[in-house]
């Protein structure tokens, strides 16, 4: 969902106040066999059957002269395909857990991310996103009165020469590029006025869904559409999570995604400023019906998807995660954090996604998805797969 986006985190990404990004030595580390966590999964395989066919779709995208790195290794993406079917056939044959593990542990080379600085090796943050569903007008209309926009005809989408990547920039009155308005100056100018798609009646939500990068908005007939990230104005993320730390206001333990909501509700006169601090500022398209899709053109897949930053991470081979989940009650009350592990796919990407010591989980939409992805901030560690006996192709 590209999660500024993309889609790319929740995070969430307003709670990731400290993003501890950096690779103590190299991305990732390639694990002797005795060294391999035990690779049980705690959902059904169903799910995750449906993002290996997906992620096998994208990598078959790919130049087929393409490669990639996994530490000391180097592989084509054929092997990469390869690799992905040999798990697809190990799923359809339905094993049960203890069975699974052992294939895994027997058949693939296993590579662990290097984490975050000044953290021992493979230490992770794990945040998480969500679908948010929010209520708007397709007119201006009180209580709908805070927009958000498609990308305007003074964006200007260019990629950068060195690496390919696409950027967000602006034309000034001597056509030079130059970057893009940041939030403060969009809204207060109305740079963006005349592109407005649809309106929200709380400019929180509509700080979230940038944030989120998709969303769902009933609409005042009753109907639902989807949108999602189309593109933003290529200016860096700041974190607002991490304003409030950093100015005292909360504490690193309490900020969460309810907790800021919390704050920004009984200080109203502070709510506007706190919400510029993050000049990113993110333009959205109305999507089709279904899943959000990622920054790799392929729909999510709730609890089995995660964003990573391709700058150091892979995104071309299955995954398998480690950390904690919340147990919540009827009430919405996280009680307590079990652990958590699970094979997921690396499908997204997001702005305070970065570095080998960062993943963000995608879970979905509804009560509990809202819960996980707003308080989730725990410690994991991720693992990368791909299957034994490649053998350079003989020149």
């Amino acid at each position: 969902m590209q999660k500024e986006t993309n889609s790319y985190s929740f995070i969430l990404l307003i709670v990731l106040f400290l993003i501890l990004n950096g690779c103590a030595k190299a991305p990732l580390d390639k694990l002797a066999p005795g060294n391999f966590p035990r690779f049980v999964d705690d959902l059904q395989l169903e799910g995750l059957l449906t993002a290996s066919v997906r992620h096998l779709h994208y990598l078959n995208t790919l130049p087929d002269k393409s490669s990639f790195t996994f530490g000391p290794d180097t592989y084509p993406v054929s092997w990469l395909r390869e690799s992905i079917n040999s798990f697809i056939d190990i799923l359809k044959q339905d094993p049960d857990s203890d069975e699974l593990a052992r294939i895994i542990h027997e058949n693939f080379t296993v590579y662990q991310a290097g984490g975050r600085k000044e953290h021992p090796r493979g230490a992770m943050l794990i945040t998480g996103y969500y679908e948010p569903f929010f209520h708007g007008s397709l007119t201006r209309q009180p209580p709908y009165l805070y927009p958000l926009y498609a990308p305007p005809e003074s964006l200007v989408q260019v990629r950068n020469p060195q690496n390919g990547n696409l950027q967000f920039k602006r034309r000034n009155k001597k056509e030079q590029l130059v970057p893009y308005w940041t939030r403060k100056e969009i809204e207060e100018q109305r740079i963006a006025a005349g592109n407005e798609l649809v309106y929200l009646d709380n400019p929180v939500d509509a700080f979230i869904l940038h944030v989120q990068g998709s969303g769902k908005i009933q609409l005042l007939d009753g109907s639902i559409r989807s949108i999602h990230y189309a593109a933003s104005n290529g200016l860096e993320y700041f974190s607002i999570g991490k304003l409030l730390v950093d100015q005292g206001k909360m504490s690193l333990e309490e900020a969460s995604i309810p907790s800021i909501r919390s704050y920004l509700r009984e200080h109203p006169d502070e709510q506007q400023n706190i919400l510029y601090h993050n000049i990113k500022f993110i333009f959205f398209n109305w999507a089709p019906d279904g899943e959000p899709v990622g920054s790799l053109g392929e729909p999510l897949v709730a609890g089995r998807s995660i964003a990573v930053d391709p700058d150091v991470l892979p995104q071309t081979a299955p995954a398998f995660l480690q950390s904690r989940k919340p147990v919540v009650d009827n009430y919405g009350t996280i009680m307590e954090w079990i652990p958590m592990q699970r094979f997921v796919f690396p499908q997204d990407t997001g702005s305070a996604i970065k570095g080998s010591g960062r993943a963000d989980l995608y879970w979905g939409n509804g009560n509990y998805a809202k819960q996980a992805a707003g308080n989730m901030k725990e410690e994991g560690t991720l693992y990368f797969l791909v299957k034994n006996n490649f053998e350079e192709p003989k020149k």
